[in-house]
């Protein structure tokens, strides 16, 4: 797969993810423009609120995942990612976050891949549940491993192939974010590991060379 081909799975992804609080915001925006009622108003503003609260979040999280969030240095405060990773999966309650990232910085390609294998699990929590998030940086290699509980855990068994084996005629939008982190943990030299499907509990793991 080319360059091109994974910037269009990922703005399609991007999109979709987009434009159900998106299309909330013109159908609040239409609501307000004809309701009188003040309680309703301010009920519509409330919307309007969340909608664009759950934009920005979704925006900010992409922006660090799949563009060039953090400026173009090669290290990125792990603050932003624990802020975009809250932004997506905490605001609503229905996933506790867990973090589990001592350093305060670290390479932009290893951000990239915490934040692309934290959406995976996120995701696969299909009915809420716990999400653990954790990075260890050694002195000849640095670990990501993060955790998934939950009453139903559903992670695609297209996504398990491609995060870990790459399937490049198995990508589609969905599965553009296990492409990536496939991609971006194959050019540091480095591994992504997963736990088996029939666990109760989802692992994933990766291994990158220190500085990578």
């Amino acid at each position: 797969m080319d360059a091109v081909e994974l910037a269009s799975l990922l703005c399609s992804r991007l999109c979709h993810d987009l434009l159900s609080p998106v299309g909330a915001l013109n159908n609040g925006v239409e609501l307000l423009a004809d309701e009188t009622d003040p309680e309703m108003r301010e009920r519509c503003l409330e919307l309007l609120a969340d909608s664009a609260r759950a934009t920005a979040n979704k925006l900010k999280f992409f922006r660090l995942a799949f563009g060039a969030g953090g400026g173009f240095g090669d290290l990125v405060d792990t603050r932003e990612a624990r802020t975009a990773i809250e932004g997506i999966y905490g605001i609503d309650k229905r996933i506790e976050l867990g973090w589990l990232v001592a350093e305060e910085r670290l390479p932009k390609g290893a951000v990239k891949l915490l934040l692309n294998l934290t959406m995976l699990a996120g995701d696969a929590l299909v009915r809420g549940g716990r999400l653990d998030v954790g990075a260890e940086q050694g002195a000849d290699r640095l670990e990501i491993v993060i955790r998934a509980e939950g009453p139903r855990i559903l992670l695609d068994p297209t996504l398990r192939d491609v995060m870990v084996n790459g399937a490049p005629d198995l990508v589609e939008p969905r599965a553009a974010g296990a492409w990536l982190a496939h991609r971006l943990a194959a050019e540091a030299a480095g591994s992504i590991q997963l736990s088996s499907a029939v666990e109760p509990v989802l692992l994933i793991g990766a291994t990158l060379p220190a500085g990578e």
